[in-house]
């Protein structure tokens, strides 16, 4: 009965201490005579403002069919007419002479707003980035404990100079050097840099989980006719694999916040989507919370699944 009033106490003062952060941050927004406007944030989220259509050159408007909801374009310094298949409101009339960028019509409808499709963005180069992040430190962490000299040394200096220098310069060397060698986009440029700064504090992750892993496991493997491959994937790795779990889980987070900064080689993610966004709407503190709880959800999302894969591994045992 003790303990259940202790932990019925803890947790109010758990909602108390939420009500006061709750309470200082509305206070501090009133210092700062501040004034919000939450209701120009949806629309950057999931927009239904009728979209304008507009013509794509100067030329003369050679018909509109009102029933049939279609449009059709001439342009006046020739080539392939301008065709709109379907609108909703027309804004202007057959024979009307149209200048580039006039709007010609309008369509309904919702669609994914800059702010959702940052998000959209950030979904998958994180998720690309975390494929190639555990491939490249699986190898690298086996590497790392060879037997082989040469792979244990390449292994070494691979992470040592990964994680020796901070993830904005590789990204720049990424985009800007090799990028330029190999003809990268910005897309593939920020996932291989994302990739191999992750990969190499992954690796160590496994190379110490492997360690944990007593001796006589593997002595016991090869005894029973294993060879080192089989004896590594059939018996280290798996038991290695739920003592790293915590480790790689917040590993992958990581990978996830990191990701903001490939914003910087002009990749639309949900940060560079946030800051575009705050410029058209001059609501900096509602942008930044937006896009904060975003990251949040998609954190929040990771740990959940990780902590649900931790407990099934454990009832496994």
């Amino acid at each position: 009965m003790k303990e259940q009033h202790n932990l019925l106490l803890w947790k109010a003062v758990f909602v108390l201490v939420l009500i006061g952060l709750g309470f200082g941050i509305y206070a501090s927004s009133k210092s700062i005579d501040y004034t919000w406007r939450w209701e120009r944030i949806p629309q950057y989220i999931i927009s239904v403002e009728p979209k304008d259509i507009r013509s794509p050159f100067d030329g003369t408007v050679q018909s509109v069919d009102i029933k049939n909801h279609s449009m059709v374009v001439l342009p006046d310094q020739g080539g392939n007419p301008f065709v709109i298949k379907k609108f909703d409101k027309a804004n202007v009339m057959s024979g009307d002479i149209v200048f580039e960028g006039d709007p010609l019509a309008q369509v309904n409808g919702w669609r994914v707003g800059p702010i959702l499709w940052g998000l959209i963005t950030t979904l998958k180069l994180s998720f690309v980035a975390l494929i190639f992040a555990m491939i490249i430190g699986l190898f690298t962490g086996l590497a790392r404990i060879s037997d082989n000299p040469a792979l244990r040394y390449f292994a070494i200096t691979y992470v040592e100079i990964i994680r020796g220098t901070p993830l904005l310069v590789q990204i720049f060397i990424f985009y800007f050097f090799i990028g330029t060698i190999l003809n990268l986009d910005r897309f593939t440029a920020g996932v291989a840099a994302l990739s191999v700064f992750t990969g190499a504090y992954i690796a160590e992750i496994i190379r110490s989980g492997i360690q944990s892993i007593h001796p006589g496991q593997m002595e016991a493997a090869r005894s029973v006719g294993m060879n080192y491959f089989q004896a590594m994937v059939y018996v280290i790795l798996p038991q290695a694999f739920k003592r790293t779990l915590p480790p790689l889980a917040g590993q992958l987070i990581n990978l996830i916040k990191d990701s903001s900064l490939v914003s910087v080689i002009s990749i639309t993610d949900l940060t560079k989507s946030g800051r575009e966004v705050v410029s058209s709407t001059f609501a900096p503190f509602e942008v930044w919370f937006t896009v904060a709880l975003m990251y949040l959800v998609l954190t929040g999302s990771l740990s959940w699944i990780i902590q649900k894969l931790e407990k099934r591994l454990s009832a496994s045992d």
